[in-house]
């Protein structure tokens, strides 16, 4: 009689799990950007220390950066441990990750990040699918999609490198900080 009671109990848990799952829509798609590194106009050799924040939790990765016009570089360590990897020709993304690294963690989405923040604007509009806008005001630059804002980059200063960037993105409700560290 018991194990019945455990059982009725185990099987309402399933159809209430399942019934959250069905019910809790997916995730939209990413832009999916994916800039040749030429476009950035650029060659740039960053260290970085970012941030990110989600649902009150604060992560911090130290992270180097190598651009130049054939290749994108960057290597991601926690507490002085690589973590993560990219490297990006324009045509193909590889990424190595350290196994104790959260799935949500993809390169494409780090990629997608790095290119929206420093990227000249005009290069990034060119490249956006229908629907997708990009404007920059000062040292703020805005994404929207069907004219909603998606996110927001705000910057300390010129180049876009140099200093804090600040990626609000509304969409996946987290914030990016990037600080970058003077040459």
């Amino acid at each position: 009689m018991r194990r019945l009671s455990w059982f009725k109990r185990g099987a309402i848990m399933c159809a209430l799990m399942l019934t959250a799952c069905a019910a809790t829509p997916p995730a939209p798609a990413r832009l999916g950007l994916r800039l040749a590194p030429s476009a950035l106009g650029e060659t740039i050799s960053l260290q970085q220390h970012l941030s990110v924040e989600r649902d009150g939790k604060t992560n911090d990765l130290d992270a180097a950066l190598e651009v130049d016009a054939s290749r994108i570089s960057l290597v991601g360590l926690a507490l002085g441990m690589r973590v993560l990897s990219l490297d990006f020709d324009g045509r193909e993304l590889s990424e190595w990750r350290h196994p104790m690294l959260p799935s949500q963690v993809r390169a494409a989405d780090v990629l997608e990040d790095l290119q929206l923040t420093l990227w000249p604007v005009d290069r990034i509009a060119e490249a956006l699918p229908s629907g997708w806008q990009i404007e920059e005001q000062g040292l703020r630059r805005t994404l929207r999609r069907e004219g909603v804002v998606v996110a927001t980059i705000d910057y300390s200063g010129t180049p876009r490198w140099h200093g804090t960037a600040v990626l609000d993105n509304l969409r996946y409700k987290y914030r990016l900080t990037v600080v970058s560290a003077s040459e």
